[in-house]
This record gives structure tokens, sequence and C-alpha cells, in this order.
């Protein structure tokens, strides 16, 4: 739908201007009379044309980080249980953060809740921030009136999500740098060494080893046929994403992750404590069990759990119980099904649900642990692999080539 422009006059005769999405100016009149706002020009706004610079600009600019929306999360609820009206909050935040991005939705934001847009529909024009979880406990916030106790359920959800992504970051830091360090050697190896000490071996016309001689042909290979190899990369690189983006490719990778060695594991793991945590706190928040499936279904960001949690939906829809339904999909360990079960029983579902996500995101952070523990001798195995085949590869010639200078 277009957008349109207005400029009109609140209950206070204040001057309001801003922009609403909708049909048609009629729509737009309506929307605003609803708001107690007089509406006294409305036009279709003009849509921005995207110039070299504003292209530059939204490509380069930061992005919004999850620390920036748990700061966010944690400053709108300390506006709220103030009593801070939310317009003057909101317009107070986005012309104090440093983020232009997060300033510019902000603002954005702002002029949808002038225009008369509840809360959580002008978060919800912002996907990419705010995530449906997001905007479904705003929306319940809403509509109890206890907005500021939404904000804060979602700072403490944010705030173990970070903590988890920063125990993930940790636990890859060191393989990552190592392996990056191996590709350098092996580049430096087959596009400099190896050539010298090649040219070298040539001018004694004597028969090398073969280990020499795989060395040696693997770097010509490296040296005459680099950009076809790089453009094999690539192509391998950018069909693996366009495949893992396709609906069959990312439900066939996602279940690949669930059963992957070292890290299947933490995956399941990681993955059982996000829904528990979030079904926690969407039943906490008073949402209806559907629809908080359906939400959740939305957050657990694996396409192979989203398609178990659906089926979950669909059989509470007619009537099961959560704890059989969670049994029938094979996705949940015996722990999670109790924990269901006696949620049900005793009506503390919500409870036992962020119990069942506090040991998971324990077992998370273990295992993480265990994780730079296992891979650790797998990288010096791997490093004295290739140390061993490049020292046989130079060092045997030259103890033969040495060898026989003696023997004549």
């Amino acid at each position: 739908m277009p957008n349109f422009a207005y400029s009109a006059r609140d209950q206070q005769g204040t001057s309001v201007r801003g922009e609403l999405e909708a049909a048609n100016e009629e729509a737009v009149a309506q929307q605003l009379l609803r708001s107690g706002i007089t509406p006294l020009r409305i036009a279709q706004a003009e849509s921005p044309k995207e110039t070299a610079g504003g292209l530059n600009l939204r490509l380069t600019r930061p992005k919004v980080s999850l620390d920036e929306i748990v700061m966010l999360a944690r400053q709108l609820r300390t506006l709220t249980k103030a009593g801070v009206p939310i317009l003057r909050g909101l317009q107070g935040l986005a012309d104090t953060t440093d983020n232009p991005l997060l300033s510019e939705t902000l603002a954005d934001i702002h002029r949808q809740l002038q225009g008369g847009r509840e809360l959580h529909a002008a978060l919800a024009r912002h996907p990419k921030i705010f995530s449906a979880l997001f905007v479904a406990l705003v929306q319940v916030g809403e509509n109890t009136g206890r907005l500021f106790e939404a904000f804060d359920h979602l700072a403490d959800y944010l705030e173990v999500e970070k903590r988890t992504r920063e125990s993930l970051a940790s636990a890859l830091r060191y393989p990552l740098v190592v392996l990056f360090a191996i590709l350098v050697a092996l580049v430096i190896m087959n596009g400099w060494v190896i050539p010298t000490f090649a040219d070298a071996f040539a001018r004694y016309d004597a028969e090398l080893p073969l280990m020499t001689r795989i060395l040696v042909t693997s770097s010509e290979l490296f040296i005459g046929y680099w950009p076809v190899f790089a453009l094999i990369l690539l192509a391998a690189v950018f069909g693996f994403r366009s495949w893992v983006r396709s609906p069959s490719g990312n439900l066939a990778w996602s279940a690949f992750l669930f059963r992957a060695p070292l890290v299947g594991g933490i995956v399941r793991k990681a993955t059982l404590a996000r829904f528990a945590q979030s079904m926690a706190l969407m039943i906490r928040s008073g949402v209806p069990l559907v629809h908080a499936l359906s939400v959740v279904a939305g957050v657990v960001d694996n396409a192979f759990v989203v398609g178990k949690v659906r089926a979950m939906r669909d059989g509470i829809e007619k009537g099961d119980s959560v704890s059989r339904t969670a049994a029938t999909t094979g996705l949940f360990t015996p722990l999670v099904l109790q924990m269901l079960a006696v949620g049900e029983e005793t009506g503390a579902l919500d409870q036992l649900l962020e119990e069942t996500a506090e040991h998971y995101q324990a077992e998370v952070e273990f295992e993480l642990k265990r994780l730079s523990d296992a891979i650790e001798p797998i990288m010096i195995v791997v490093i004295g692999g290739l140390v061993a085949v490049l020292a046989l590869g130079v060092f045997l010639p030259m103890w033969d080539l040495a060898s026989a200078a003696r023997g004549g």
C-alpha cells in the first residue's frame, strides 16, 4: 500500500505531521480521526529515489546489534514504568542514539504512533530489527496495560540470547584463527616456497621422491589455475547459500545440523533452550498457547524445528495436550517431555519451561567449552600432518642429493 503524508492538529491544537500507509486518502483520514487527530491536508508521499550516495550510505551504515536492542528494551521499560509518554520517550531515544539506522527506525515508529498506529504494529514494520517475539510481547503489554513488564521480559530474554552468542563466538574463535593461518601457509608454500625448491631440484636432473613430485605438481596447478580454483570456490559458496535459502535446502541443512558431528548436540540443546525460554516468556505474558507456538515457530530460526513446532500447534488446535503433541514430534528429549507433562498438570508450565531453558543453556555453555577442547587436538594433528608432508617433500630430495654428492 502507498504512503500518505499528512498535516493535522491534535486535540490540544498542536500541529502534527507524519506519514501513514493506507489504501487511500479516505482511509488515512478515518484512521487519524479515530485517534483524535483532525486532518488538514493529506497527499500521497513521493517515493524516494535511490541515489548513488544514498545507496552507499544504506550499504555502509552500521546494523542494529543485539546489544543495542537489549539496551533499547531496558530504556523503554524504564520510561514506561516511570509514566513517560511513549511518544516523548521514542523521540528522545531517536535523538540520542548513536546508530543512524536505529535512530531512523525509532523516528519512523514515532511518526506511525502520531498517525494513530499501535506500537506493536509500528514495530512490525521493521522485521529485520524487531523479531516476531518482540512484537507479540509488546502487543500483549499494550492489551494488558503492563507494557513495562513486556519490555522487562524482553530485555532478560535478549540478554540470555546475547550471552549464548558470545559463548559460541568465543568457542569458535580459536579454530577459525588456526584454520585461517593454515590456509595462508598453504598459499605461501604453494605460491613461493615450493617453486623455489623445485627450481633448485631441476638443476640436478635427478629423480625426485613421490612426495616431492606431488608437492611440485600441486604447486604448479595452484600457480597455473588459481583463478579457476577461486571461481569454483566462489560458485560453491554462492551455490550452497542459494540452496540453504531454498525451502527444501533449508529444511535438509537444518536437519543435518542436528546430526552433525561435534556440533550436533550443541545445536539441539541450544534450539531446545530457545524454544523453552520463548514459550515460557509467551505463556507468562498471557499469550494463548496456540498463538504462542505460532510466534515461537518464527523465533527458533531452524526450519526443521519450525515444522515440529507447527505440528504441535496443529495437534493442540485439535484438542490434544502439549506433552502428547511434543512426544509425537520426536524432537524433544525425555527431560523436556517430563517438564511439559508436569507443567500441564500443575498449571506451572511457564516456570518449568524456564527451568528447562536454564538447564539447557548451562549445558550449551559446557558443551561449547568442550568443543574447544575437542577441536584443539584435531587442529594439532592437521598442522602436524602438513608439516610432515612439507618436510618430507622438501628435505628428502635434498638428503638424496647430498648423499649422492658425498658418494661421488
